[in-house]
Parts: C-alpha cells; structure tokens; sequence
C-alpha cells in the first residue's frame, strides 16, 4: 500500500541509504526544477533575498486547480494540493526516505506531500535556514491585489511594481505547538459561574476551597452499634440511630445503641462495632464484641477528608462527574469556570458532497461530521460547520462576520487558483502565527489572528488525516490555552516495530495501544492505513506517534498524542497492522 508518506513496509524491514540510483533521480528533478523555473520567467533558483525561492517563481502557482478534498479533475504534473483525497502524481524524495529511481523525478503530490517550497518545502537537502522570530514567521498584509482582478492579493506574490514577499522556513512540529499554546495562554482568562449541572467539562478559573469540613460532623462509617466504655454493653431494643436525623444525646459507659451508616455519632462514643462483629444476647439485654474493640475504629470523625477552607483542587481542573461530586460536598451550588472557547467551521471546496455516494468527481465531505465532535471533546463549544464552496468572498465574509474564538478552515491553505485562505488572511490584515510545519502528513497547516482582539483561525489541510494533524498540532495547544488547561507532560511509549520517518520533518502516525507479553512492557504499534487522505487508520487508532525525522527503529521511545475519547484500557488486537 502506498501513502503520501511512502510506501508501505512490514515491520523489521532493514533501513538502507539511498544509493547511485537516488542520486541520479535528485540530479533529474533538480534538472527539471530549473526548467520549469526558466518557463515561468526564471531560472535562478534562490528567488531573492537570502536564497529562498519566491512563490511567484514557484512551478505550482501556476498550475490547476489545487487545494481541494478528493479533487478528481485534470491535473498538472504537480497535481492538486490540500484537499481531501487528492490523487496527484507525488515525488518518491518525499515519501520513501530510501528512495531509488522514479520515473517523473519533477512530479509532486499534494500539498501533504510535496517536497519542500518556500512555505514548506525545499527540493534539496541544503534547506533554507533563515532565522525565524517568536511567531515563526508573523506576517501582515502588505500585497496588493492585481487591478481588475477582483481577488485580494496573493501571499508571496509580487505587488505591482515589486517583488515577491520571502517567507521563512516553517517551524519544526514542536515549535508549531508551542506557538500556538502561548497563542492561547496569551489573553485575560474570562471566569463565569455555573450550576453544577452545566459545568461538566469546563475548567476551573479558580481553585476550588472546601466550604465546610468534610465530613462536616463525626459519622459512622458502618452499620452497627455506637459503644461507649470497655463492654459487655447494655443496650434497648429499637431503630436507633440513623442518618438525617439530629444531635443524640451522649452515651453513658457501658452502654450501647445501634447506628446506620452515616449517621451521627454521639458524643463520647468510643468506637462502632460492625453487626457481624457484634453477639445481641437478648435475654439479658448485653451486647458482646466477637473481635477486640480499638478507639475509634469505624468512625469518620469531622475533618477526615478535608477542613473548611483547604484547597481541594487546584485552578485548571477539568470538571468531570467526580469534581462534580465534590464540589457538591463541599457545600457548592455553582463553580467558577472559564467559558468553552465558541469555535465556528467552515468547511470550503466545490467538489464537497453532503449525502449519498461520490459521483461525476464530487466525493463525500468527510471533515464536516468529524471536525465538530472532535473539537467538542477538546472542550470547544462549536457551532455547525458552514459548507462554503470556494469562493474567496464567501470565506472573507464568513471570517469578518464571525464571533467565535477559533475558526477552523477546512483546505485551501495552499497556493493553487481556488486557494483563497491566504488571499483572503492577507487582504484582512491578519497575523500568520504560523505558515506551514514540518510535519508529515499536513504540512500546508497555518495559524493566524484576524485582529489583535480578534478570533484566531486554524487553517486546516483538505486531506482528511493531513486535517487531522492539523488539530493535534495548532488546534488542540490553541484550545487548551484558550479554556485555561494547564500544559500536559509529555507522554512516551516504546514503538515495536520500524517507522520511517521522513528525511525532514516529522512524521504523525497512527497508533494503537498493547499490553506487554510475560512481563514485558506496553508498548504501541503503528498502523497500516496512514496516507494523508486516509481515515481507516485513525479510525482504529488510540494516538499517533510523533516519529522524528529519519524514522525509529523497534523498541525506541516515542511521544503518544492520545485521541480525546482514547480508551481508558489498551486494546489487545487490531485489524489494520
């Protein structure tokens, strides 16, 4: 089977460098580089400032259509970018660390899979290393658009009369993240206070302080009988105590009362005897212990868990059932919490089918029921997806009008004639945060904000597993941020088996979770199905390991992004490794 990110190998294939026939294919695509570069008005590959080829010299800008999922329509050697399901020729550099020799050494897929460009791709191995700044490459719009072109100015272009804007080399993955969790830590944490029965899955603003002491009086923890002094013990027949009721009246040594659970201890009561533990000798009125009687024993005294004031909870706490059940314990009726981030998406491509089976080149959008159940289990509020077509002032629309926090786009995010995310962000004067990652799949993925007070939008890849990526890169640390969760450790599994990486940037793939054999670790295997435009692996799947670039071999330790709805137990088999 082959993906995006090559093709695929069993577990425990030997990692070979590439050889004589590699390098000639390289010399081949380097070759056709510059002539593609010569047809379109240059053959100096460097471009301009600082040896970064501009994406006005780009082969790609001036190709078809690009940027959708599944686009089915003619294609130029380069092929359709960013959308789901693209289906353009791809360069084996890009997808097989050990390449050998190709046969179209100058073709590229996707955007999820091409070589390196300007925004993310180099065709080499020397690769740009311009200095980027804290927002790896911020940016505001200063293009203007073409006169009569009706369309807002295209980044990287030239303006009329100018040259073309240089953009920095992408973030590696880890920096991507970090970005966008310090996006949303960067802003004032906004506190309402809800009733319990709606503050499930917020996060706490504010440490959660115990109102009373818990318990708030002494209890007993078992039913049975409330003894005071060494016995036997006399006692009288009747129901007791139980709980609910008042204050009893103190206990006299030597005597005896039977209790239920929960219910109030009387005062200089020195231990409760369980009523297995206990013999009722009725005709005298005694009661024995069957087991030696130890102060206090099956008593919860006042304060056991927690005295008023103490903090039970610290600030960032996701609320579940269990904090529920607490804070309604320690005497609350409402919890300070920070709002869900409100998330709009807008879901953008021509070829999108909302029902039925694909037909005629139109394909089944598959991001619109997912996006949105997904952000929900990040903790976003989110609103239901918008189905925009691609149409650059539908999008401008829908990006002015919106009161969301996040915006979520969905393809687009390349440089193809019906790629309007960048266009549109430019002629708004946002900020690009972030402008492509060195990951694998889902490299064209950006962040940006519309204003300084305004919404962030996550431009997501149209390939469906590309879109995936995207969240757990940009998306996941942005709403973390933006709903006060506190940063999360780091979580790392062996791997058993050999993941190629690519030679770059790093890899996402999907994993599912196993439990070691006679003795031996847990560990994670990767699974089969994991090409840009696939869902059958992460389907399966607990996580995806980060796979650094070069690839791991057997038994290496690699971080694990758990899926929000990851099963608490790992699971034992899979069908798809």
């Amino acid at each position: 089977m082959t993906g995006s990110d090559g093709p695929h190998r069993e577990p425990g294939s030997d990692f070979r460098p590439a050889g004589p026939a590699s390098d000639r294919a390289r010399e081949e695509e380097e070759r056709a580089v510059e002539q593609a570069l010569a047809l379109v008005g240059g053959s100096d590959r460097t471009g301009g400032p600082g040896g970064r080829p501009s994406r006005s010299q780009d082969p790609r800008d001036h190709q078809g259509p690009q940027g959708h999922q599944g686009h089915q329509g003619p294609q130029d050697p380069q092929g359709p970018r960013g959308h789901q399901g693209s289906r353009g020729p791809r360069d084996p550099r890009d997808e097989n660390p050990n390449p050998g020799p190709s046969n179209a050494p100058h073709t590229r897929r996707s955007g999820d899979s091409a070589p390196y460009n300007d925004r993310g791709n180099a065709p080499h191995d020397n690769r740009t290393t311009a200095a980027t700044d804290t927002t790896a490459g911020t940016a505001t719009a200063a293009n203007a658009s073409a006169p009569g072109s009706g369309q807002p100015p295209h980044p990287g272009r030239p303006t009329p009369g100018g040259t073309a804007k240089p953009t920095p080399t992408p973030p590696s993955w880890e920096r991507a993240r970090a970005i966008a969790a310090r996006a949303g830590r960067g802003g004032p944490t906004a506190t309402i206070r809800l009733p319990l029965d709606r503050a499930l899955g917020h996060v706490l603003a504010e440490a959660l302080g115990a109102l009373t002491d818990l318990p708030s009086f002494d209890t007993s923890a078992m039913d049975g009988w409330a003894v005071a002094g060494p016995g036997p013990w006399a006692f009288e027949a009747g129901e007791g105590l139980l709980a609910g009721r008042g204050a009893a009246a103190a206990l006299a040594d030597g005597t005896a009362v039977p209790i239920a659970t929960g219910a109030r201890v009387p005062p200089d009561t020195t231990a409760v005897i369980r009523s297995e533990h206990a013999h009722v000798d009725e005709a005298r009125g005694l009661l024995h212990a069957r087991r030696s009687v130890v102060t206090g024993q099956d008593i919860r005294p006042r304060g056991q868990e927690c005295r008023s004031g103490e903090q039970l909870l610290p600030a960032g706490t996701v609320v579940t059932p269990a904090v529920l059940g607490l804070a309604a314990a320690a005497g609350y009726d409402a919890l300070p919490v920070v709002p869900r981030p409100r998330v709009d998406v807008l879901v953008l491509g021509d070829e999108l089918l909302n029902a039925g089976l694909p037909h005629d080149g139109l394909i089944r959008d598959a991001l619109g029921p997912m996006l949105g159940p997904w952000l929900r289990a990040l903790g976003a509020e989110v609103s239901g997806p918008r189905r925009l077509g691609d149409d650059a002032g539908d999008l401008r629309s829908a990006l002015t009008s919106s009161d969301a926090d996040l915006i979520v786009t969905t393809g687009g995010t390349a440089a193809g004639p019906v790629d309007h995310v960048h266009p549109v962000l430019d002629a708004l004067g946002a900020e690009l945060l972030v402008d492509g990652v060195a990951v694998r799949p889902g490299h064209p993925m950006l962040l940006a904000r519309l204003a300084p007070d305004g919404p962030y939008l996550v431009g997501l890849p149209g390939n469906p597993l590309a879109a995936v990526s995207g969240l757990l890169t940009l998306a996941e640390p942005l709403l973390a941020g933006l709903a006060g969760r506190p940063a999360q450790d780091p979580y790392r599994a062996l791997v058993h088996a050999e993941v190629h990486g690519h030679p770059h940037d790093t890899r996402l793939v999907p994993v599912v979770h196993r439990p070691g054999r006679a003795g031996g670790r847990d560990h994670v295997a990767p699974l089969r199905y994991n090409g840009p435009a696939m869902l059958r692996g992460i389907a399966a799947a607990d996580g995806l390991a980060v796979v650094p670039p070069g690839g791991v071999r057997s038994g290496t330790e690699v971080e694990i992004l758990d899926l929000p709805w990851a099963p608490a137990t790992p699971w034992t088999e899979g069908c798809f490794t």
